[in-house]
């Protein structure tokens, strides 16, 4: 016995076809499609990329030095196969661990600090009712980050020298002028400062434009049911930007141990070098100003490993608890 099927099913059979072939055409036609449309967008790709394959990917062969002994003037990457000699020589290396603490404290500190910051900033300002007061401080929060490094640090030379305005403030209540830049106890509170002064404000901005993808339904439901600012903020505002909050954890733990460079240098002298000194700064005077070149390398592989087993730890913990995660 034969069944004929009704043609309202046989329409729907067809059209699921149809939409399953279409799905198939757009997977394997997408980029080359999107490609030849947009082709002028595209093109702002290419310096972005030909900078990434030059200072970013080419370099990482000269990563092989990090086993082989390197010689100025001899091959560009080594002369003689050395295997982990120079991993070894820094691992039993007591200033190397002094450095490497150094790095873990202060860039637990920035971390520590800087990450919620730029959080509450941006819950302060998008409570705020004034527009024009939103701006102001919107405005004066940014521009920091616009400075120059070498700005910031002649900035914080200005407040913390001996004639400095701090010290003229200590000095007006009946103090001693304290020497900042000399006692090292002082390093890390100056350093975490000048960060958070300059980056908190910028840092607003991605959590700003998160906050505008919040559903304001949820907002008028929870206020019909007597929840203050507070539990809304709470229950709603937090578990909206939470992505947002989980992708930049994972980016800031990932420079982690990448303390910024160039402040450091700049702020530091032999005197704070006890809790002033990074891998960053340490590697600059032992690779260049030394010329240990292969030993240098063994150290910033050894750096990079531990950001990237970072990046891919908290990346996998923010996938399994909260659901959000770079990949």
């Amino acid at each position: 016995m034969t069944t004929t099927e009704d043609p309202p099913a046989r329409t729907a059979r067809a059209a699921r076809t149809a939409r399953s072939v279409d799905v198939d055409r757009a997977r394997k036609n997408g980029w080359g499609s999107a490609l030849r449309r947009d082709w002028r967008l595209y093109t702002f790709l290419v310096v972005p990329l030909v900078f990434l394959l030059i200072f970013r990917y080419l370099p990482m062969a000269g990563n092989v030095i990090a086993f082989r002994r390197f010689r100025p003037g001899g091959s560009i990457f080594g002369d003689e196969w050395v295997g982990l000699y120079y991993f070894e020589q820094f691992i039993h290396n007591q200033q190397f661990w002094q450095v490497f603490w150094n790095t873990v404290i202060l860039g637990g500190l920035s971390l520590l600090v800087c990450f919620p910051l730029p959080i509450v900033l941006a819950l302060l300002l998008n409570e705020l009712r004034s527009r024009r007061f939103k701006r102001i401080v919107q405005t004066v929060s940014y521009l920091p980050h616009f400075m120059s490094i070498v700005i910031v640090v002649g900035i914080v030379f200005q407040l913390t020298s001996i004639d400095g305005t701090v010290n003229q403030i200590i000095r007006a209540v009946g103090g001693d002028a304290i020497p900042f830049m000399q006692l090292p106890e002082w390093f890390r509170t100056i350093y975490v400062s000048s960060e958070v002064w300059q980056t908190v404000g910028w840092g607003t901005i991605l959590y700003l434009a998160a906050l505008t993808t919040v559903d304001e339904q949820l907002y008028e439901a929870a206020r019909i049911d007597g929840a203050n600012r507070w539990k809304q903020t709470w229950h709603i505002t937090l578990p909206g930007i939470r992505p947002t909050m989980m992708v930049l954890l994972i980016l800031n733990i990932g420079s982690f141990m990448a303390v910024g460079f160039e402040k450091v240098l700049l702020l530091q002298n032999p005197l704070i070098y006890s809790t002033g000194d990074v891998i960053s700064t340490y590697l600059y005077r032992v690779g260049i100003q030394s010329a240990q070149f292969s030993y240098g390398t063994a150290i910033g592989l050894f750096e990079a490993l531990i950001g990237l087993t970072l990046v891919l730890s908290a990346n996998f913990f923010s996938r399994k608890m909260v659901g959000a995660s770079l990949w």
